[in-house]
This record gives C-alpha cells, structure tokens and sequence, in this order.
C-alpha cells in the first residue's frame, strides 16, 4: 500500500473535500495510467491514495483507512474505473450505497453522468441512469474476474499435467539416505545418529522420512 495519509485537503468551486484513491492489483503493475487520469480531472497527484491489492474483495488497508477515517457526509471520493472499488458486484452495489447513505458522492472517471450536476428535479434520472451503468460495469468487472481465476485454474492443471511441483522444491535424497534408513528400522541406528550421520537437520529428516 502507498498512501499519503497526511496530505493536505483541497476542494474544487462547489467546496466539497475531493478524496482521490486508485488500485492497482499486484506490486508489480503500474498505477501510472489511473493516475494521469485523476491529475487530468483536477486532483494533485501527491494526494491519490493508492493500494496495491487485489479487487476481491474491499479489505485494503488505504481504502479502508479513507472509507472508515476520513470520508465524511458532503465529501467526494474519485475513481478511474468502477472495479478499482472492487472485481466483485455484490462488494460494489454495497460500497455505492453505503456512501449514498454516508451523503459521499462517488465520480467514477469513466461513467461521465456521474460527474454531472443535476438539479434537485432530475436527481432521480441522474440516479437511473448511474443506476443501470453500475449494474452492467459491476457485472463485466466480475466476469473479468471470473475468466481471470479460470485462466489461473487451467494454468496449474496444465502446468501438473507437465509434472511442474508447485510450493517449496522438495529436498533430494543425500548418497547415504537408503543405507542408513535401513539401519533406523531394524534398530541399529537412531534417529538422531541418522541426523548426525546424513549432516541434514532434524525437520529435513523427518520430511524426507515421510516422503519415503
């Protein structure tokens, strides 16, 4: 996570406080492209708070902070893209109503009719339409997210089927290993001589004991 907790506030002509937040899903990629797009729109880039998290769910640090700490009621939180909230539907309709209940206007960059002004009379068509826009980008986020975890699915079952071991490599067998094992089992030897004697540790042993 990289955030800028103690950055200072600004607000454009409406004087609402504007909270900018952008995600990225692994350190590895770049949050250069969600940030050009919120410095276009207005926001100084030292005041974006950015995690690197995935969208699975909404349990990152950065986020969390702004929502539970920092949003009040009148303030607008601004988003490049509607799964930077979250990859999953049901997570993004709860987090949009929670800040309409909170009275904190979300903009999402790429959703122009959410950073329309209505008048108090068109309210309602403003919010049909952000509406209707939410549920089809909430769900393609989460189809996206779907084919993402089949890809990876299918990527290991291929990869087993190529004999590719997956987590910690396994210890190989030192030269000694079968020799002096059989001297363990018929009570020549005990175990901790064979530690000794193979020059390996005492939870090496062990592992290798039950892989064999």
């Amino acid at each position: 996570m990289e955030c800028a907790f103690d950055f200072w506030l600004f607000s454009f002509a409406n004087k609402r406080i504007v909270y900018p937040y952008a995600r990225v899903s692994t350190r590895e990629q770049n949050e250069d492209r969600q940030l050009e797009a919120l410095v276009r729109f207005g926001v100084p880039e030292q005041n974006i708070i950015i995690d690197k998290a995935s969208g699975k769910d909404t349990e990152r640090e950065g986020y969390q902070y702004l929502k539970r700490q920092i949003l009040r009621k009148g303030d607008t939180l601004v988003i490049k893209e509607l799964d930077r909230l979250s990859r999953n539907k049901t997570d993004i309709k709860r987090e949009l109503e929670e800040f309409k209940t909170a009275g904190v206007r979300v903009k999402i960059l790429d959703i122009p009719t959410t950073l329309t002004d209505f008048s108090p009379e068109q309210a309602w068509v403003l919010e049909m339409i952000n509406a209707i826009l939410i549920e089809v980008l909430g769900a393609i986020a989460e189809n996206e997210r779907n084919k993402i975890r089949a890809r990876q699915r299918e990527g290991i079952e291929a990869a087993k089927k190529k004999n590719v071991r997956f987590g910690r490599p396994s210890n190989p067998l030192p030269d000694n290993w079968r020799e002096v094992l059989a001297e363990v089992h018929c009570g020549k030897k005990k175990p901790v001589d064979a530690i000794r004697e193979l020059g390996i540790s005492r939870s090496c042993y062990y592992r290798l004991y039950d892989r064999t």
